[in-house]
């Protein structure tokens, strides 16, 4: 098995110098490729290059014992919306759906938002975990809570994503609230005793980390 250093400079290798050398000086249209470990994407301006590209693509990875991810392989058109059109195309990166809005100005800008697998998942696991230590101390309940929403804050807080940070924030208080109520005898808290409860414990809001 390839270690994951030695995996990564293989497909710099094989793809990055690949890309640069060979495939955009052949190309006709502008170009940029993001790769991060073993995924990436490439932008075409034209889709002729786009097409091109896409079939020998998967003869450069064959040469080299590699294959392309059949689901995650895909053309996408994702131009910028005409004045008064209607935006098309999004894709998912490293857990984000990106997309195009409207900027505060009204003009069509490249937006990001926590993909939606990657969002369900993560509030799966916040309830499981409330379920399964709702017997622990409540200090400590709360820190470990207070580390996984700032890990999420930190990783997916960019400003066009505040919405889904604040569903996040809202669906972990809910998973706290439910599981901490099985500890009492009717086995539910009411709205108002959590309320005060976060006083005394509180859960970290949502925050903007990366002003991109």
């Amino acid at each position: 098995m390839i270690s994951p250093i030695l995996s990564n400079i293989f497909l710099h290798y094989v793809l990055d110098d690949w890309f640069a050398k060979e495939v955009q000086p052949r190309l006709t249209g502008k170009s940029f490729l993001i790769r991060f470990a073993d995924d990436f994407i490439v932008g075409l301006q034209l889709e002729s290059d786009a097409k091109r590209l896409l079939e020998v693509l998967p003869k450069r990875f064959k040469r080299h014992s590699l294959e392309l991810h059949p689901k995650k392989t895909r053309l996408i058109a994702f131009g910028k919306p005409a004045r008064k059109g209607k935006p098309q195309g999004t894709f998912d990166f490293l857990g984000f759906t990106y997309y195009w809005g409207r900027s505060l100005k009204g003009n069509w800008v490249i937006k990001k938002k926590t993909a939606r697998k990657r969002r369900n998942r993560f509030m799966r696991m916040l309830w499981s975990w409330c379920k399964e230590h709702r017997h622990d101390s409540i200090r400590s309940q709360q820190e470990t809570l207070c580390s996984k929403l700032m890990g999420f804050y930190q990783y997916f807080g960019v400003r066009s994503n505040f919405k889904v940070l604040e569903v996040v924030y809202e669906y972990a208080a809910s998973a706290w609230k439910h599981w901490l109520g099985q500890r009492h005898r009717n086995g539910r808290l009411s709205y108002k005793k959590f309320s005060r409860f976060l006083t005394g414990y509180p859960l970290p809001r949502p925050r903007i980390v990366h002003n991109i």
